[in-house]
């Protein structure tokens, strides 16, 4: 069992039970559903067949839902595409167009307002840029700096433009809707730019009464990056986007950024999680470059909680064999992780109450004594989120009768979550937790587990005791 977490996106190439299935048994840990690209029948039809396969292999495997997001797009073209060269002039007008090489409408108009002199505008995933010349109130005048051909509904990423959009669109509200109506276990939301706009989405949430779905914002602009801190405080985690990401900021800054939200994340015991083209060679090549090995080892070796598959298991020719080598390369890296100092990390920052410290000693206790397993009893998944955070060099068992709090640590590093009976009693806690480690983790005689966690479960709101068992 890996401890850092895969999540796969799927797609047309990945739509068979069959296919879900392998990915599953070949250790995806999250189902990524892309609402910019799925529709609801599609994403109906996902979802029961992972919550099939859930009861037919008993596996736990979670749900997540990806907002389209403040998107701004290209209108429509004539014929569908213009040819756009550099050195020419071409306008960006508020009334609604059909565009061509000289003028063409976007799908939000009002951002013309905010869009200032000199300003840079990338189209298409930045495949065409524009320098921003001239302005008025129906239209901005912009430079093609070099040549492309742009066509209807393509991405234009505005240069660090803070421009009042509504974050929650009116999609996006019948997106989220539909994610409460389906119970799905995680929500990433796009193109995230302040804690303002998580809070919004938390704030409809409840409203729906609903307090399973877990929060991931995507850093995917600069806006984002200053205001980073505050943005994790109020997340549940946090996927660094590095598609979106390196449209708005210069490429060379990304690997920086990627490891300092990682160490955020990490101090903060909030999910990382590293997406966009870790394999996207193996989209239709049958082996990954060196390149993206030391991309995913590297993810892992900074303590990722998770990484992502997108276009590899979407579109892609091999989603069975990309996974299966994203698996291997974790588990190599995984090999190489400094635990020690990782623990050291999450100790100068743990906060001096019982289950920040009896957690910690049960995460030092379990690496001096090279436990097999910390066996953790929950209810909320609390104490197993703290013993991830600590990141001990074996694996984390939480225990639950409650099957959203299973799910809910699908992307947690090093958990592995069961369900269970309801236990009543501490001896049956001892006993479960001995069993079930002996069961899933294929435990042998002589083997030490750590058992930690609050009794009584549903009373006790912190950890409060830890008990070493030898198999």
């Amino acid at each position: 069992m890996n401890k850092t977490k895969i999540i796969a996106t799927i797609g047309p190439a990945s739509t068979d039970k069959e296919i879900i299935k392998d990915l599953i048994l070949n250790g995806m840990d999250v189902v990524r559903l892309n609402l910019s690209h799925a529709d609801y029948s599609f994403c109906m039809d996902i979802i029961d067949k992972v919550n099939e396969l859930n009861k037919e292999l008993n596996t736990n495997v979670a749900i997540m839902l990806d907002t389209e997001g403040p998107e701004i797009r290209t209108g429509k073209f004539i014929n569908g595409e213009a040819t756009l060269r550099a050195g020419e002039m071409v306008k960006i007008v508020k009334e609604e167009v059909i565009g061509d090489k000289n003028a063409f409408s976007i799908t939000v108009p009002q951002v013309i307002d905010y869009i200032k002199h000199n300003a840079s505008i990338k189209l298409d995933d930045g495949k065409i840029e524009l320098k921003i010349v001239d302005k008025t109130a129906d239209y901005i005048i912009g430079e093609v700096l070099n040549d492309g051909i742009i066509r209807d509904g393509k991405s234009v990423n505005i240069e660090c433009s803070k421009t009042k959009i509504p974050f929650i669109s009116k999609k996006d509200r019948e997106d989220i809707k539909f994610a409460n109506m389906m119970n799905v276990d995680f929500l990433a939301l796009s193109f995230v730019s302040s804690s303002d706009d998580i809070l919004e989405v938390n704030d409809l949430l409840i409203e729906l009464g609903n307090d399973h779905i877990s929060i991931v914002a995507k850093i995917e602009n600069e806006l984002a990056i200053h205001e980073i801190d505050e943005i994790i405080r109020v997340s549940d985690g946090v996927m660094i986007a590095r598609g979106d990401l390196g449209v708005d900021i210069p490429l060379e800054r990304i690997p920086g950024i990627q490891k300092m939200i990682i160490n955020k994340c990490h101090q903060k015991g909030k999910v990382s999680i590293v997406a966009t083209e870790l394999l996207s060679s193996m989209e239709s090549t049958l082996r990954p470059t060196r390149a993206e090995v030391s991309d995913i080892a590297n993810a892992v070796l900074d303590g990722v909680d998770a990484v992502m598959l997108s276009g590899e298991t979407t579109v892609g020719k091999h989603p069975i064999l990309a996974l299966q080598t994203m698996e291997k390369v974790i588990r190599s890296a995984e090999e190489n992780i400094d635990y020690i100092d990782l623990l050291s990390k999450a100790m100068r920052t743990e906060k001096q109450d019982a289950t920040g410290l009896i957690a910690y000693s049960v995460a030092d206790c379990a690496n001096r004594l090279k436990a097999n397993a910390i066996v953790v009893p929950t209810m909320s998944g609390y104490t197993a989120r703290k013993m991830s955070r600590f990141r001990p060099s074996c694996p984390i068992l939480a225990l639950s009768p409650d099957i959203s709090t299973v799910k809910s640590l699908a992307l947690n590093f090093g958990v592995y979550a069961q369900k269970i009976d309801e236990l009543n009693s501490f001896d049956k806690i001892i006993k479960a937790s001995t069993t079930k480690a002996i069961d899933v983790l294929n435990l042998e005689k002589n083997d030490k587990i750590i058992i930690t966690g609050g009794y009584p479960l549903k009373e006790v709101k912190h950890t409060n005791f830890m008990k070493i068992e030898e198999i």
